[in-house]
């Protein structure tokens, strides 16, 4: 009996110290695994704060991008408007232009218009009258009535005749229709030198044009305001003068109806301030 206790004993602490040195070996694995565990959690701590750290530079970063994305966007936004401006202000400095435009070629095609009627309606009054005697012409813009010696003057006189006091009236019916046409009356000679009461062919030519001005003005009203006289003498030839048929067309008296453009050159000198 004593020996069944003896033995059952030493199995007690036999089993006392295996238990024990198994727990010990347990904890010791337990501790060892925790510090492993604890120095990668130490390593991944460190590795996602500095992710972190990484991320918060980023967006930091891509805030100072946006604010100057934004400063870029607005100040575009600026100059978009600015040019806006301008290409509304263009746009309606085009638009008044192209008004003075239009209306600058209503004038002209008014004017145009005013010097063909005016033409015909001289060419119609003066059909009587031989071609070779009385011309209507019309030349950059104005209207030119070319007169020859022969139907107004007799030869070295600045009397106008009896044939050429008819067609100036002629004339002067249909210029005192048209009060906004001017009137610039030339007297031209041929190269012979003048004979008798005139000293030169200048002062004959003068003396002609004066005459004509004298009748339009004296016998049929017209308003001398409208009307300029000079002379040309033999310095304005239309023919030569080594003919006596070149001479014959060179001694003539020119009625040259120049339509009032004061209205078109008060648009084109203000065109020109405006881009001065």
């Amino acid at each position: 009996m004593k020996k069944a206790i003896t033995f059952f004993a030493w199995n007690l602490v036999l089993m006392l110290v295996f238990t024990s040195c198994v727990s010990s070996k347990k904890y010791n694995e337990s501790q060892s695994a925790l510090a492993e565990a604890q120095q990668k959690y130490r390593g991944d701590s460190a590795f996602y704060a500095q992710k972190f750290g990484d991320l918060d530079q980023s967006v930091k970063e891509l805030e100072d991008r946006k604010a100057t994305l934004q400063g870029q966007i607005e100040s575009m936004n600026n100059e978009i408007d600015s040019i806006n401006r301008q290409s509304a202000s263009q746009q309606g400095l085009l638009s008044e232009q192209q008004k003075r435009i239009d209306y600058l070629q209503s004038l002209i095609d008014q004017q145009r218009k005013t010097v063909n009627d005016l033409k015909n309606t001289i060419s119609n009054a003066l059909t009587s009258f031989s071609a070779s005697d009385l011309t209507v012409s019309e030349k950059n813009g104005k209207v030119y009535v070319s007169l020859s010696e022969n139907l107004l003057f007799p030869s070295g006189s600045a009397v106008v005749n009896k044939q050429g006091v008819e067609a100036l009236g002629k004339l002067a019916e249909v210029l005192n229709n048209s009060p906004d046409i001017n009137i610039n009356i030339e007297g031209h000679t041929d190269t012979v030198p003048i004979r008798g009461r005139y000293q030169d062919n200048w002062e004959l030519s003068v003396a002609r044009a004066t005459s004509i001005v004298r009748i339009l003005t004296n016998n049929y009203k017209l308003n001398p305001v409208r009307i300029i006289a000079s002379g040309h003498s033999q310095y304005d030839p239309v023919d030569t003068n080594s003919t006596s048929e070149g001479r014959a067309r060179n001694r003539r008296t020119e009625i040259i109806l120049i339509p009032k453009l004061d209205e078109l050159y008060r648009l084109i000198e203000q065109g020109a301030a405006d881009n001065s």
